[in-house]
């Protein structure tokens, strides 16, 4: 238990840079004193760990250190493996399915030999990789792509009250696909788009700056 921790440890400071005790310890789930119990073996182990004083102070790795992902035990290979199999049929909706794939594979591939070898395993062992339809409405794909360019977005375009809108947020949840932005008070579900009509480029709301 303690090892996985201080693996969670060694690559949390490598991702985010420095972090207080409090910081990692709220991130564990556990007492400060025990990451600073943690930092300590860190230190001892011979990881360049650099620790700061006062109220800008905290932890870091020194000398650019960067770790690979060696410490998954074989439980965590296993799940791994089996959760990036499974393809969810909103990231193939989003346009992003084939992107997926790349990325799961590379990361895959970024594994040392023994995860790796485990998670081939239970890849071949537990086939769950049969991907779930995407939803035929091109306008999600559409609207994503919007949001990604910074455009400005027309709902129900063709009625006689169309709303316009800075699309920030598409998501998908008890109501189904929702898209939300200023002026938007609330995410509008799919079920209430309409036609849709997408500006080359972004123009001012009222009341919200282009």
């Amino acid at each position: 238990m303690r090892a996985s921790r201080l693996l969670h440890i060694l690559l949390l400071l490598q991702n985010r840079g420095r972090m207080t005790a409090p910081a990692l310890a709220a991130e564990l789930e556990v007492h400060p004193r025990t990451i600073q119990r943690d930092i300590d073996a860190l230190t001892e182990a011979g990881l360049p760990i650099l620790t700061h004083r006062g109220a800008a102070g905290g932890v870091e790795l020194g000398f650019n250190y960067r770790s690979r992902l060696t410490g998954l035990a074989e439980d965590e290979a296993e799940a791994l493996a089996l959760w990036l199999s499974i393809l969810p049929a909103e990231l193939t909706t989003l346009g992003l399915g084939t992107a997926a794939k790349r990325a799961r594979a590379k990361f895959l591939e970024s594994l040392p030999d023994r995860s790796r070898a485990i998670a081939h395993t239970s890849l071949a062992r537990f086939p769950l990789a049969a991907e779930t339809p995407p939803i035929p409405d091109p306008r999600i794909a559409a609207v994503a792509e919007a949001i990604r360019q910074g455009r400005t977005l027309t709902l129900a375009a063709r009625s006689a009250t169309p709303l316009r809108l800075r699309p920030e947020t598409l998501g998908c949840g008890p109501q189904g696909w929702t898209v939300f932005g200023p002026p938007l008070a609330e995410p509008v579900p799919l079920v209430d788009w309409g036609d849709i009509n997408i500006s080359r480029a972004a123009v001012d709301i009222v009341g919200h700056p282009a």
